[in-house]
């Protein structure tokens, strides 16, 4: 396959679980797409006929601990981070998700399953090329104690992720990654999501974390891991906010080539850092990758291209 093609699903893979905030079983499918089409959630199981949102930043309905996308008459899914994450991190371009829930469900609370689910139904190349949005220029948010950038980057799609929680048991954890499907599955793909129990019951008042168990979260008290099993890096809490960065980034509806940088982030932060790039014509530009496997060391120094062709971010390179 040529890694300037676009990419989509060969066939249909399924996966079923609960929803970690709802509770409630879910079954999910993702299948191939159309070129040019990007993500696009199937919301089933409804009276009358399906309704579906296409995975965009203004798409975005709420961000409090998960990524919620809706239309006009409301919510259409939550937490779509990990599927889009797993999507955008092993080359998809164009995919279908069929989901007959309101909740992506949160499988083992990485996004392991649906590598797994994707490995299953193969992916293909496509008749068109493959399109990035390139940062241009630096852009940054602030809120408080949390600040996100994206900046110019020659080699790809890179993300820098620090977190800093009072729980020491968590404390401060940096993690940085430059994206292809490897690396994704191999560094952050198993990352779990991960919680305290000092915020449980304040969680569970408030409609959240219904679905969570040991079984997908990682969880912590002030003084030890709670999971039996122990972690699965060192540093498992700072991969999993790579892991959801690369699931809110995939938003811009095109792969990024440019680097994201958080420091005390997580969904709100993502789609603001997002939305300001995107809302900024000057900050960014559609180009193409018209060649396959071009030598990323000749590109010029900040402008992600290679010989007039922009260095491809990543992308299979499957048959």
């Amino acid at each position: 396959m040529k890694f300037g093609r676009q990419t989509t699903l060969r066939a249909q893979a399924t996966v079923t679980g609960v929803g970690v905030h709802s509770g409630t079983p879910v079954s999910l499918t993702i299948g191939p797409a159309s070129t040019d089409a990007g993500f696009i959630f199937v919301r089933t199981g409804l009276e009358g006929s399906d309704r579906e949102v296409q995975a965009k930043a203004d798409a975005v309905v709420a961000t409090q601990l998960a990524t919620v996308l809706g239309d006009r008459n409301g919510v259409v899914v939550s937490t779509a981070e990990h599927v889009l994450a797993a999507l955008r991190g092993m080359g998809i371009d164009n995919a279908t998700i069929e989901i007959d829930g309101p909740e992506v469900p949160i499988m083992d609370g990485s996004a392991a399953a649906f590598v797994a689910a994707i490995d299953q139904a193969g992916i293909v190349s496509q008749s068109a090329s493959r399109r990035f949005i390139q940062v241009l220029k630096p852009v940054q948010v602030a809120f408080g104690d949390s600040f996100g950038e994206l900046r110019p980057y020659a080699s790809g799609f890179r993300a820098e992720v620090e977190i800093n929680f009072a729980n020491p048991m968590i404390g401060r954890q940096k993690y940085a990654l430059d994206l292809s499907p490897e690396t994704f599955r191999r560094e952050v793909s198993r990352a779990r999501t991960f919680g305290c129990m000092s915020d449980v019951t304040r969680l569970w008042s408030a409609g959240f974390s219904l679905g969570a168990s040991f079984e997908n979260t990682v969880v912590f008290d002030e003084t030890r891991l709670l999971n039996p099993e122990g972690l699965r890096f060192a540093d498992e809490c700072a991969r999993h906010k790579v892991l959801d960065a690369i699931g809110d980034l995939a938003l811009a509806g095109l792969p990024l080539l440019g680097a994201y940088r958080s420091v005390r982030g997580g969904h709100k932060l993502n789609h603001a850092v997002l939305t300001s790039l995107l809302t900024d014509r000057s900050a960014w530009r559609v180009v193409e990758a018209e060649t396959a496997r071009r030598v990323r060391s000749h590109a010029e120094v900040g402008s992600g291209m290679v010989g007039g062709m922009v260095a491809p971010a990543f992308g299979p390179d499957v048959s």
